[in-house]
């Protein structure tokens, strides 16, 4: 299983970003993919997840609102589209396969830096 994050980067707080998650080397299609966070001096922090399908979302409350997780299950791909960038949401995201809700997963990616500054 392979899972690489991407898209993060320095943006001005209210701004957007869309990071991605390209995997590989295993049955894309037939898991959760979910999205967790950790920022510096903090444990890890669960923020979103979505279903095989794509059906079902559910997102933590912190970022219930702005963010939107989406999946094109034909590019291997996930997808989370972050509005309203707050400061405290600077962190090094990372995607990952498995159950929702965890914030601990043997298969994620290797992070991608989100820093919300002005």
């Amino acid at each position: 299983v392979q899972l690489v994050d991407s898209g993060g980067g320095l943006v001005q707080p209210g701004g957007s970003l869309k990071l991605s998650c390209a995997g590989t080397d295993f049955i894309f299609s037939a898991y959760y993919l979910n999205w967790v966070r950790q920022a510096p001096g903090k444990g890890r922090e669960w923020v979103a997840s979505i279903s095989d399908t794509g059906k079902y979302t559910d997102y933590a409350d912190s970022v219930k609102g702005r963010f939107t997780i989406s999946r094109d299950n034909a590019k291997n791909t996930a997808y989370l589209q972050m509005n309203n960038l707050k400061p405290e949401d600077t962190a090094t995201y990372y995607c990952a396969a498995g159950v929702p809700r965890a914030t601990e997963y043997t298969f994620r990616g290797q992070g991608t830096q989100v820093t919300v500054s002005s």
